[in-house]
């Protein structure tokens, strides 16, 4: 989506209106009927193209799991500063990011001026020990660090993540009809799939401070992102007339967004929708979004369907591992002191 032909709108007062978003109904597809698969790759084609976001029911991950998940994430934020900061945010992206650390530095949907008051901790795919990448010490590509002191934890966290990778994969041939590619075309790029996770808390404050946010307007950088929807509010997605509006909740849905990767691979066919969220007033606010992305080292070039010669690529061929690496240094402060120290 390109920002540079509307005017965005910036208040971050919570007063934005309330829309359905797109839904997609997986049960009868994960049930094994193929013949509702052309269907929902159309209804995804036309979410992808013109929201950017959409909901996903019947989507076979237990609401027992989601509320083991949001309970984990309660435990570990019940934590003192000095026990989570033990696990630190590192060059691989893999742990503890405190409130007030991470400023998006370079969005153009918004003037992010004030830092995030959101506390995060990252996990991500924990690649076996005989991994070449893991032997040269390659950025990304380390050990997840975990808490010491909450049994039980680590275990539910690799359950949930390896559920819903498992779902984001289920989505894969939906992904590739939608863009009027062979359904096993995107396969080959999830073999040794980068997944990671990022546990979020977003703590009340009753007033916000002018353009102040929970999290600051962004949009994700991968393929896909999986984000059950919140019990308290706040998501805000911006509109392709730079109006931002909070989606209405479907209960025990998942939200689906595309990250930049993926618009940039479909030639911006399918968009890489703005978001932010608005700090709460009252309530604390527990998210537990899974990015499910391509393997690191691949280099994807423009989709053959998604160009043409009045259409031409946009963005010259690259891998995920280059443009995660390209992003994270240009978008997050603190990412500031890995190069400092590099």
């Amino acid at each position: 989506m390109s920002l540079e032909k509307i005017e965005v709108t910036t208040s971050g007062d919570g007063h934005v209106e309330t829309r359905d978003l797109p839904v997609l109904d997986l049960g009868d597809y994960l049930s094994g009927d193929e013949s509702k698969k052309q269907t929902l790759a159309e209804e995804l084609r036309f979410a992808s193209e013109t929201v950017g976001f959409l909901a996903l029911k019947n989507h076979g991950i237990p609401q027992s799991l989601l509320d083991r998940a949001i309970t984990e994430n309660e435990r570990f934020s019940a934590l003192s500063l000095d026990e989570k900061l033990k696990i630190q945010i590192n060059r691989d992206q893999r742990g503890f990011i405190p409130p007030r650390a991470t400023l998006i530095k370079h969005s153009t949907y918004n003037a992010n001026t004030k830092f995030d008051l959101n506390e995060t901790t990252v996990f991500a795919t924990d690649y076996p020990a005989d991994n070449p990448h893991v032997k040269a010490g390659k950025q990304f590509y380390a050990k997840n660090q975990w808490p010491e002191n909450l049994p039980g934890f680590k275990e539910v966290v690799e359950e949930y993540m390896g559920a819903m990778e498992a779902l984001g994969k289920k989505l894969l041939p939906l992904w590739a009809l939608a863009l009027e590619l062979p359904e096993d075309f995107f396969q080959p790029y999830f073999k040794e799939n980068y997944t990671y996770y990022r546990m979020a808390h977003y703590p009340p404050k009753p007033t916000a401070e002018d353009n102040e946010f929970a999290l600051g307007a962004h949009a994700d950088t991968g393929f896909m992102t999986l984000l059950p929807a919140a019990d308290v509010e706040g998501l805000e997605i911006l509109d392709n007339n730079g109006i931002w509006f909070r989606p209405r909740k479907v209960e025990g849905a998942i939200h689906v967004n595309i990250g930049q990767f993926l618009e940039r691979w479909s030639n911006e066919r399918f968009i890489a929708t703005p978001h932010r969220v608005a700090i709460p007033k009252s309530k604390n606010r527990y998210t537990v979004p899974v990015f499910v992305n391509p393997d690191l080292e691949p280099v994807v070039e423009c989709l053959p369907t998604c160009q043409s010669p009045d259409n031409p690529p946009k963005y010259a061929p690259e891998s995920y591992w280059d443009f995660f690496r390209w992003y994270m240094t240009n978008s997050y402060k603190h990412y500031d002191e890995f190069d400092e120290a590099a």
